[in-house]
């Protein structure tokens, strides 16, 4: 640490002495040209008070860390009581929309402002001048790239619109889910969500059911589907640059296969039981307004192109990702007509705005959550299951890209006989992790960046989306079997845990055979009747 010198030697603490050298140093410690000697420990920072070799404290000058240098803060013990604040702003959001007192004002933004403000700002002051700055610098710095890349994608999707309509048969929309899924590993899952929400709106907009797609396009495009290369979520790329090939994740490419082709086969079976109980003027109405597709505002997929690119090779200088982020939505917004985003797509700023103002609120809360987990991490009993049902339990209501670091630094210091190592992390393990990461964001609306916005979307365009707890159920019901035999199946050596993998995965399968079933005789009873 920088430790100020005068002629006569070291400032020391203690009393008046201290004060008065102090003020006298003041002004050549601003103004003075003359160079200061530093120890090689001090590279950049702020004004700091750390111990001197004899004990005593002395005062440091650094000038103040730079975006890339939040990457890596310190490890800060904090009480368990800390995490409060992050638990009641998950209750607000789980609680406040289904309670008709608070229901009407939840749905203001403003008041949403005011809640995740009144929870975060507290933990933010707090952690500032009471534990250490860096920590919310780097948690503020984290929520800026994070709204920024959100917000970007949001203007720059809101400028492509789909005309036409395509029928909204269980057969197109799975086909749309399914190509949204396989997008999402080269876009990203973000770019492909705000891409395909909006078509797949569009096509379901004269349906009566059409909750459970949006609930499912989470689950299959903003989650699962980003598998397959590092583009396709941020816990993957931080872990290219932490050394783990690029063509790694195509080793994933059959969990997949069976995690999102189990989801498509489920959804495909739900969608055509209730396919079967719509209104008949509904059906009418979607069978008439059939047009052929045609695409308006096509020069965005440039812009599109340019936010995702940044994002693959901009990584390590953020301030210009960010800048290339924003001058890419700003080209978009200007260039775009508005009879297409404002009329055609009927684009509104109140989704980004209510992610913006939540997420503030969650990046602050879940400071000592992460910190706490970062200094109780080496105390977990930890092997391939733990490593999948950690990772992915945490990453369904925390961050999941620091999750994946803290389990892959803890990864690095162990080994495995028989595995192979990458990134110098068991490639058993490192598997656990990835998939752990990027599947469980699915369970919760706050587990992944895009859960949320999806659903803003939705809620604009009139869609009865499920609460928070009402997603979560859902979510377990659709997703948590599903990902309970991946883990027996694909992480688990054991042969006879593998056997059991696969009998689960039967069972899972008798369910929506026997919603087609019933959907086939019901839209035979149907016919019989009409006859």
């Amino acid at each position: 640490m920088l430790v100020p010198r005068t002629r006569r030697g070291y400032v020391h603490s203690g009393g008046a002495r201290l004060r008065k050298r102090y003020k006298a140093m003041k002004f050549k410690l601003i103004f003075s040209r003359r160079r200061l000697r530093q120890p090689a420990a001090v590279s950049a920072g702020r004004w700091a008070v750390g111990p001197r070799d004899d004990g005593a404290v002395a005062l440091g000058c650094v000038p103040c860390p730079s975006l890339s240098a939040w990457k890596k803060s310190p490890k800060v013990t904090l009480p368990v009581w800390s995490m409060l604040p992050f638990a009641a702003l998950l209750g607000c959001i789980a609680v406040l929309p289904l309670i008709p007192a608070t229901a009407p004002y939840w749905d203001r933004n403003r008041w949403k402002a005011v809640v995740a403000l009144a929870l975060g700002a507290p933990v933010g002051l707090w952690i500032w001048f009471g534990v250490d700055p860096h920590l919310v610098q780097h948690s503020m710095a984290e929520y800026g790239q994070f709204i920024v890349l959100l917000a970007s994608l949001f203007v720059a999707s809101g400028g492509i619109f789909v005309s036409g309509d395509l029928r909204a048969t269980p057969r197109n929309n799975t086909i749309m889910l399914v190509a949204g899924a396989l997008l999402a590993s080269f876009v990203g899952t973000t770019g492909a969500a705000m891409l395909l929400i909006r078509p797949i709106l569009n096509t379901n907009s004269q349906r009566r059911h059409r909750s459970h797609t949006v609930v499912f396009a989470i689950l299959m495009v903003a989650n699962c589907g980003g598998l397959l290369t590092p583009l396709g979520d941020p816990p993957l790329y931080v872990g290219l640059m932490r050394g783990v090939p690029f063509t790694w994740t195509f080793s994933l490419f059959w969990p997949w296969v069976f995690v999102n082709g189990l989801l498509a086969f489920t959804y495909f079976a739900l969608d055509t039981r209730l396919y079967a109980t719509e209104p008949a003027e509904a059906i009418a109405a979607d069978d008439a307004e059939v047009e052929p597709l045609s695409l308006r505002g096509a020069h965005n997929i440039v812009w599109l192109a340019v936010i995702i690119a940044s994002v693959a090779f901009l990584g390590e200088w953020p301030w210009l990702k960010v800048g290339a982020q924003v001058a890419a939505a700003a080209a978009s917004y200007w260039l775009t007509p508005k009879r297409i985003r404002f009329g055609d797509n009927e684009f509104t700023w109140h989704p980004i705005i209510e992610v913006a103002v939540l997420f503030a609120g969650i990046f602050l809360t879940m400071i000592p959550a992460l910190q706490i987990l970062r200094a109780e991490a080496h105390n977990l009993p930890l092997n391939e299951y733990t490593f999948f049902g950690f990772t992915g339990g945490l990453s369904a209501v925390l961050d999941n890209t620091p999750t994946y670091l803290a389990f892959f630094d803890m990864g690095q210091e162990l080994t495995l006989d028989g595995s192979a190592v990458v990134a110098g992390v068991p490639e058993l393990y490192l598997t656990a992790i990835a998939l752990g990461a990027v599947t469980c964001g699915a369970v919760t609306y706050i587990g992944n960046g895009p859960n949320f916005m999806v659903k803003a979307i939705a809620e604009e365009r009139g869609v009865a989306m499920p609460s928070f707890g009402g997603y979560v159920v859902r979510a377990s019901i659709y997703l948590l079997p599903i990902l309970v035999a991946l883990v027996c199946i694909f992480i688990s050596p054991l042969t006879p845990v593998k056997c059991a993998g696969w009998a689960l995965t039967a069972a899972l399968l008798v369910r929506p055979v026997i919603w087609l079933v019933r959907a086939q005789r019901r839209s035979m009873g149907t016919n019989s009747r009409s006859t």
